[in-house]
């Protein structure tokens, strides 16, 4: 398999250690990135897109939404009937893409987050393509994390905005967590190992119970216990609840205006 990468920044880069921790091979790689100025050992790195050469079969698109238009002609030589495109540019929908690259021979959209370095990545996916393309598709995201397949490319708003973003809200309740603690008295440094170490444990334990999260917090309460007091401040009013609802609704509604100027630039 010869795979094209252009752009290995943070998305593009885990994504790239995540292939290759997951055991593909570093000479299938050819990676343009003119910011780059190393790559890992067997992984053929260029300052730009290659002016000829067949086809790849599989070319990655990993760089900001915005550049599309100016770099989609100089990409479309090397897309070809039998290419398999993956786009990770936020916004950016398949009839976009399809536009731009109509001899794609398949076109997935693509939205994990960093944990793909380590294979553990949710990872959302909308085609257009043929149903035997599902199974290379398939086994490209096996490496990265858990695959889940849309069947509305209008969910792809909400999924960034809960699996590609949530990262970031996960970590400002992590910090929320230890600050809290710290400001009650325990050193922050303190506070902040403790915090990390605690959810590194219920991620795994949530993961690996036949329990959902919410069962799994009920399980974890005594009636009138420590926990069901701290669990009934953070369910007074439904706030957490609320709080969440417009964290995502604001994220989801950034990516579908993101979406908008993508067509638009189109």
């Amino acid at each position: 398999m010869r795979l094209l990468q252009i752009g290995c920044g943070n998305m593009g880069g885990a994504m790239l250690a995540g292939w290759l921790a997951g055991g593909l091979a570093p000479g299938e790689f050819t990676v343009v990135d003119p910011m780059l100025t190393d790559a890992p050992s067997g992984v053929t790195l260029l300052q730009e897109v290659p002016k000829g050469g067949p086809p790849f079969d599989v070319v990655l698109l990993g760089f900001k939404p915005q550049q599309l238009g100016e770099a989609a002609s100089g990409i479309a030589r090397h897309v070809g009937k039998n290419t398999l495109l993956l786009s990770i540019l936020a916004g950016v929908d398949l009839a976009t893409l399809r536009k731009h690259f109509p001899d794609a021979g398949g076109i997935v959209r693509v939205m994990p987050n960093l944990a793909a370095a380590l294979g553990k990545s949710p990872i959302a996916l909308v085609a257009d393509f043929a149903a035997d393309q599902r199974a290379l598709t398939d086994r490209l995201m096996a490496p990265l994390g858990q695959a889940e397949w849309l069947a509305d490319e209008g969910l792809m708003d909400l999924v960034t905005a809960l699996a590609g973003s949530g990262p970031a809200f996960i970590y400002r309740v992590i910090d929320a967590l230890a600050e809290g603690a710290a400001g009650l008295g325990l050193p922050r440094e303190q506070a902040d190992r403790l915090a990390l170490a605690m959810v590194e444990g219920a991620a795994v334990l949530a993961a690996a119970s036949p329990h959902s999260p919410g069962e799994l917090a009920r399980r974890v309460a005594s009636p009138g216990g420590v926990t069901q007091v701290g669990l009934d401040v953070l369910d007074a009013d439904g706030r957490l609840a609320a709080l969440m609802v417009d964290t995502l609704r604001g994220a989801r509604d950034r990516s579908a205006e993101m979406a908008a100027e993508a067509r638009n630039r189109g």
